[in-house]
C-alpha cells in the first residue's frame, strides 16, 4: 500500500512539471479582427505570429511599444491583410510557428496516462496475489485458518459432559501419535469422523482438544466458505486445502456446519450443476484420495446429520459418526466447574443443584449463565458471584431482566399470580408432572409471571407423564377460571404446549384412539410446489383433529377437578405470592400440607432457587 501511494505521488509530480514547461505561462488576450486591421492600419504592429488551426488561421501579434503582452484574433487562411508580402510592407516581422506542438502536448499527455494506468494495476496485482500468480487464481485458496503444531493448549480435560466422545477420539488421537502401530497390523483408521449434536454441545471444542493432545497441525474452515457464486470456486478451494493438508501431514482438517456443502445431491429443482454440488463432488473425490499411509484425518460437526448426502456417509469417507449430545447431569456439574475455573464463587452457589436444575441445556448455555451471574456480581460492585446472581441470571437469560418500571393493576397481578399458581398446584398434585421451585409475578421480557420448574432427566416418556405435562401446561388456564369465573388471554403459549404435545403423542407416539401410526410429515423429501400434501386421507386427518380435541379437553376437565377440589389452598398460595411475589417450590410443599410459611423477607432479600432452562419455561399471562 505504501509503495502505490509513492507511485501515485512521484507521477503527479512528473505530470504537474511537463505541464508547467509545455504549457504557455500567458494567455494571449482575445481581439477582433477589426481591431488588428485598424492596429495594421495606424502601423502600430511589431510582430505576427500566423499559426493555421482547424480550417483557420490563429494571428498572435505585438504591438509596438507593449513588448511581451501578446494578443490574438481569428481570420480565414489565405487573408489578403494577412500576406506576408503585405505585413512586411507595413514593416511587421512575420513569423509561421511549427503547427505540431500541441500534438506533442497531447501525446506525452496520452503516454502519461497510460504509464499511470499501467502503474495502477501491476500494483495491485502484486498486492491481491502476494506471490505474483494471477489473480483469479486467489479464488480458489483455501481460506482454512492454520494452527501450527502445538500451539493448541486445549486437551481433553477441558472439556466435559461428553464421555463416550472423548473415548471414541482417543483413538484418532493415538493414531496421530503412532501411526507406525497401526500401520504394522494394517489396520485403517477412519478417515473421516463426524461429529453430530445440537448446537454448543462442544462439537467444536472436542475437534481443537483432538487437535491439542495429538499435537499435530490443526485446519480449520466452515462449510459455507467453500461456497461461491462462481461454478469451480468450491472445488478448487477444497483441492488447495486437501493440498496443504497432505504436505502438513499428520494433521487435521476440521470443518465446521459441514451441511452447507454436504447436503443431498438432487434437491436442487435447476438441476445438478450449480456450486454447491460441485464442491461436494470435489471433497469426495479428495477423500477417497487418501492412502492408508497418509495421516490425515478429517473430523467435521453437524446438528443436521439426516440432511447430509449418503455418499459422504459410506465407509472410506465420514464412516464414523461421534454423537455429542446434551449432557446428563454429572456433565453438567462437570461443565459447570471447569468454567468456575477461574470465577470467584461464594460458599451460597451449589454446582450439584445448578446441574440438577437445568436439564437440557449444553456447555453453551452453562457457560452463559456463569458468564452473566459474573457481570451482575461485578455490576454491583462484589468480588464474589453468589447464588442469588446465579438465580438472577438464569432468570435473565431465559426471561429478559426485570421490568419494575411496568405498571401493573392489581386485577392483573391477582390474575397472573392464580395462573401461575394454577400450575404449580396441579404439577405438585400430579405424581409423573415435573414440581415447580419457583413462582412469581415479577414481569420479565413479555411475560407478567412465571413457574420454573426442575425436570428429571429422561431417556423415555410415557404416555402418563406427558398427559400429566398437558393437564400442566392447561393448569393456569383452569385456575383463572376456578378463581374468577372467567378466563384470559394470558394462555396462548400454554395452549400451544400443549396442542404440540397432543399432537406428536397422536401422529409420532402411537398413543392414542386413532392407532399406531406413523401420520407425521416428513419436510425433507418433498421437491415439488406449494403445498406438501399430507401422507393421510381426509378421514384420517378428521380422527386426528377428533382425537387432539378430546385428549385437551379431557386434561382440561381434569385440572378444574384438582383445583375445585383444593380451591382453598389455591386461594392461599395465590395471596402469598401476591404478597410475597415469589414463592419456591417448598413454599408451595408446606402450604399444600397445611404449613406455615415464614415472614415475608425484608427489603434487598429474596429466595435462592436456581432456574430451569428455556425448554422448560411455562410463561404467564401477556
Amino acid at each position: 500500500m505504501k509503495r502505490l501511494w509513492v507511485w501515485l505521488v512521484v507521477t503527479a509530480a512528473v505530470g504537474l512539471v511537463l505541464v508547467a514547461l509545455l504549457l504557455p505561462r500567458q494567455r494571449p488576450q482575445e481581439h477582433s479582427l477589426s481591431d488588428f486591421s485598424a492596429a495594421l492600419q495606424r502601423q502600430q504592429v511589431q510582430s505576427v505570429w500566423i499559426t493555421p488551426q482547424n480550417g483557420v488561421s490563429i494571428v498572435q501579434y505585438e504591438l509596438k511599444g507593449q513588448p511581451g503582452t501578446r494578443l490574438q484574433t481569428r481570420t480565414l487562411p489565405h487573408d489578403p491583410a494577412i500576406e506576408y508580402t503585405a505585413l512586411q510592407a507595413r514593416g511587421v516581422d512575420v513569423t509561421y510557428p511549427p503547427a505540431s506542438r500541441l500534438n506533442v502536448l497531447s501525446l506525452i499527455s496520452g503516454l502519461l496516462t497510460l504509464a499511470l494506468l499501467g502503474v495502477l494495476v501491476t500494483l495491485l496485482l502484486r498486492r491481491n496475489n502476494a506471490g505474483g500468480t494471477d489473480a483469479a487464481s486467489t479464488f480458489g485458496k483455501s481460506k482454512a485458518a492454520v494452527i501450527s503444531e502445538g500451539q493448541i493448549k486445549l486437551t481433553f480435560a477441558d472439556v466435559a459432559g461428553c464421555d463416550e466422545a472423548k473415548q471414541d477420539l482417543q483413538e484418532v488421537v493415538d493414531f496421530l501419535r503412532q501411526p507406525e502401530k497401526y500401520h504394522l497390523l494394517g489396520a485403517r483408521i477412519p478417515h473421516g469422523v463426524l461429529l453430530v449434536g445440537p448446537p454448543g454441545s462442544g462439537k467444536t471444542l472436542l475437534a481443537k482438544a483432538v487437535a491439542g493432545e495429538a499435537k499435530v497441525p490443526y485446519f480449520s474452515i466452515s462449510g459455507s466458505d467453500f461456497v461461491e457464486m462462481f461454478v469451480g470456486v468450491g472445488a478448487a478451494r477444497v483441492r488447495d486445502l486437501f493440498e496443504q493438508a497432505r504436505k502438513s501431514a499428520p494433521c487435521i482438517v476440521f470443518i465446521d456446519e459441514i451441511d452447507a456443502v454436504g447436503r443431498k445431491r438432487g434437491m436442487n429443482l435447476q438441476g445438478g450443476n450449480d456450486e454447491r454440488e460441485q464442491t461436494l463432488n470435489q471433497l469426495l473425490v479428495e477423500m477417497d484420495g487418501f492412502s492408508s499411509g497418509q495421516e490425515v484425518i478429517i473430523l467435521a460437526a453437524t446438528n443436521r446429520p439426516d440432511v447430509l448426502d449418503a455418499a459422504l456417509l459410506r465407509p472410506g469417507r465420514f464412516d464414523r459418526q461421534v454423537v455429542v449430545d446434551a449432557p446428563d447431569v454429572r456433565g453438567r456439574e462437570q461443565i459447570l466447574r471447569i468454567h468456575a475455573r477461574k470465577k470467584p464463587l461464594d460458599v451460597s452457589v451449589n454446582l450439584e443443584t445448578v446441574a440438577r436444575r437445568t436439564a437440557g441445556m449444553v456447555g453453551a448455555d452453562l457457560e452463559n449463565l456463569l458468564n452473566e451471574a459474573a457481570l451482575l456480581a461485578a455490576r454491583e460492585g462484589r468480588n464474589r458471584i453468589t447464588g442469588r446472581d446465579v438465580d438472577e441470571a438464569r432468570d435473565r437469560v431465559l426471561m429478559g431482566p426485570e421490568r419494575r418500571s411496568l405498571v401493573v393493576k392489581e386485577a392483573d397481578r391477582k390474575v397472573t399470580a392464580y395462573h401461575e399458581v394454577g400450575h404449580a398446584l396441579v404439577a405438585q398434585l400430579l405424581p409423573g408432572a415435573d414440581k415447580a421451585h419457583k413462582l412469581t409475578i415479577v414481569p420479565r421480557g413479555r411475560s407478567l409471571g412465571s413457574a420454573l420448574y426442575t425436570p428429571e432427566d429422561r431417556l423415555h416418556h410415557t404416555r402418563t407423564a406427558l398427559l400429566d405435562r398437558i393437564c400442566v401446561a392447561l393448569g393456569g388456564h383452569a385456575a383463572e377460571q376456578v378463581a374468577t369465573g372467567q378466563v384470559t388471554t394470558g394462555a396462548a403459549n400454554d395452549f400451544q404446549q400443549a396442542t404440540n404435545i397432543a399432537r406428536r403423542m397422536i401422529t409420532e407416539w402411537g398413543m392414542s384412539g386413532v392407532g399406531q401410526l406413523a401420520l407425521a410429515q416428513d419436510s425433507g423429501s418433498y421437491l415439488g410446489f406449494g403445498p406438501q400434501p399430507t401422507p393421510y386421507s381426509d378421514h384420517t386427518a378428521e380422527q386426528i383433529d377428533l382425537e387432539l380435541g378430546r385428549l385437551l379437553n379431557t386434561q382440561y376437565e381434569r385440572a378444574l377437578k384438582l383445583l375445585t377440589e383444593h380451591a382453598h389452598i389455591l386461594h392461599r398460595l395465590t395471596d402469598e405470592l401476591i404478597a410475597r411475589e415469589s414463592l419456591t417450590g417448598d413454599d408451595v410443599v408446606t402450604v399444600l400440607a397445611g404449613g406455615v410459611l415464614t415472614e415475608l423477607p425484608g427489603p434487598g432479600t429474596s429466595a435462592e432457587p436456581i432456574t430451569p432452562s428455556q425448554a422448560d419455561l411455562k410463561p404467564g399471562p401477556a
